[in-house]
């Protein structure tokens, strides 16, 4: 958690000594729009120090089952669909992911999972690059009946090297609702992303 506050600061403090800041929301939009056709790479981390009914801590999120505790995973595989709509202005981006997946593999003592999310997409450009946003996905267990719904609020910072965006952000975000137990109280994503020849 430390590492992530330290990398913002660091990336914040440093952007415009080497770079040019990015004035425009057309930079900010173009850096933190999922449907952006442009290529680039992405490093984003959900650190969880405290699930409800639970003193187990989780590790990285993929729909895979590679938890070593039940309490951290479904013990399944999972595919599903996802769609995605994105409104973009000069205001910043209002929009929505949402997904569905189904269990088809996976341990045979484990209950069958079949969930949706939905994560809205908020981000309010400022001045100089700066913006603010909340993203938190929204977990439905359609099968077992847990839920949760987190509302974060965050900011971030985008700006230009060369033809590249660069943009970096934190996130907290609270668990508002819940059932069930295992879920996450409070989760901190942290992310920073490169949009290549923008």
């Amino acid at each position: 958690m430390k590492l992530a506050v330290h990398v913002l600061v660091l990336a914040a403090s440093v952007a415009p000594v080497v770079c040019a800041h990015a004035d425009n929301a057309d930079t900010a939009n173009k850096s933190n729009n999922p449907l952006n056709l442009a290529p680039g790479a992405n490093l984003q981390d959900y650190y969880t120090p405290k699930l409800f009914d639970s003193n187990a801590h989780i590790g990285p999120q993929i729909t895979a089952p590679t938890a070593d505790q039940d309490e951290l995973g479904t013990g399944k595989w999972q595919a599903g669909l996802a769609a995605i709509a994105i409104d973009s202005s000069p205001r910043g981006l209002l929009g929505a992911l949402v997904q569905y997946q189904s269990s088809f593999a996976g341990d045979h003592d484990r209950a069958h999972v079949e969930t949706t999310t939905l994560q809205p997409v908020i981000i309010h450009n400022l001045e100089k690059g700066w913006y603010l946003r909340s993203t938190g996905t929204w977990t439905f267990d359609l099968k077992n009946n847990p839920h949760y719904i987190p509302l974060g609020l965050g900011g971030g910072k985008v700006w230009k090297s060369g033809s590249n965006i660069l943009n970096a952000f934190i996130e907290p975000q609270w668990t508002v609702e819940r059932k069930g137990g295992g879920l996450p109280k409070f989760t901190l994503f942290t992310g920073t992303n490169v949009t290549f020849g923008n």
